[in-house]
């Protein structure tokens, strides 16, 4: 297999402003009240200005990036509705941090059939029998250690663990997947990776509960557009659970607002996240029509369109989560 080698990450010229004073804090007291009320609030704000992609990164984060402080981090890109940008976040960070100088691996805990690991990122079975290629499936049976489900991708410093056919059944089947499995199977590895992002399945079942109790941190991805506020309140409501039963450590990170168009109902999705999770970054990821065309292709969009909004925007991303690898303040 020919191996892509990516980074590092270029200057942008297009990059997306950075605030810590956000205009839209003054939306989240009228979110829920009267089309009139809220329409009143927006009509307040400066469409040019507040309304314009940005990146909010809250006060109380002090200086951004924030240490590394290694020798391995755990994310997870959640949210329980389909469709809001949970595996091109995990890709395009995923690639972002390789540019870094990270090595990383993604876990394809998606239970449906055009998930990552079968449509996007793929991994490399080449020399290994049909019978010896395991997956997260096997990992949650406890029929394989995570590091036998780790493969090689086309990216150099990108690794895999596929989803596997019958990924599905650990949400009913009390043999898998019990609550800190995950977690256990990753703190067990021993493969040389920085960074392991879990991209979650669209439903708060056992698996998002598990990428949850493993992870030190969350990321939300949501389409802008696509907005259930009662599924994003009880997604908070879930992480809120799990910080204070499985894992008191889990941060929310970031919020992304995915496929990011300049409007007034982005500003009512931007104040949505800093309501619910206030103490993450809310990043602007902007739309871009070539991501399809890059799964086809089996690479990142930074491969395939490395001077498009998605790049800029989760380099951008990534960099404010992250220091560049080796990199002192």
């Amino acid at each position: 297999m020919t191996m892509t080698v990516l980074g590092p990450l270029p200057a942008r010229s297009d990059v997306l402003d950075v605030v810590r004073d956000w205009r839209i804090d003054s939306l989240i007291e009228v979110l829920g009240q009267e089309k009139e009320v809220v329409d009143a609030a927006l009509a307040r704000l400066d469409y040019n200005r507040d309304l314009r992609p940005q990146l909010f990164v809250p006060p109380s984060l002090g200086e951004v990036p924030l240490a590394f402080t290694g020798p391995h981090s755990t994310y997870v890109c959640v949210n329980q509705k389909g469709g809001a940008g949970k595996t091109t976040t995990s890709v395009e960070l995923a690639a972002a941090w390789i540019a870094m100088g990270y090595t990383v691996r993604i876990i394809d805990a998606d239970t449906q059939d055009a998930s990552l690991s079968t449509e996007w990122i793929l991994p490399n079975y080449e020399g290994i029998a049909e019978h010896e290629r395991y997956s997260l499936t096997d990992v949650l049976f406890g029929r394989q250690p995570l590091d036998e489900a780790t493969y090689e991708t086309s990216i150099r410093g990108l690794y895999i663990v596929p989803s596997g056919d019958h990924l599905g059944a650990v949400e009913y089947d009390p043999a898998g997947a019990r609550d800190g499995s995950l977690r256990k199977a990753i703190r067990q590895s021993k493969a040389d990776v920085d960074i392991t992002i879990i991209d979650a399945p669209p439903a708060l079942g056992k698996l998002s509960v598990n990428g949850l109790i493993a992870a030190d941190q969350v990321i939300v991805p949501l389409k802008v557009g696509a907005l259930d506020k009662s599924a994003l309140r009880k997604l908070a409501e879930t992480i809120r659970a799990v910080q204070e039963d499985g894992n008191p450590e889990l941060r929310v990170a970031a919020g992304v607002m995915t496929g990011y168009d300049r409007s007034n109902y982005a500003g009512i999705v931007a104040a949505t996240l800093r309501r619910d999770f206030p103490e993450a970054i809310v990043a602007s990821a902007r739309r871009n029509v070539r991501v399809a065309a890059a799964a086809e292709d089996h690479l990142p969009v930074r491969v395939t369109d490395p001077k498009g909004t998605t790049t800029s925007d989760y380099d951008q991303l990534a960099r404010l989560l992250l220091p560049v690898k080796g990199a002192t303040r």
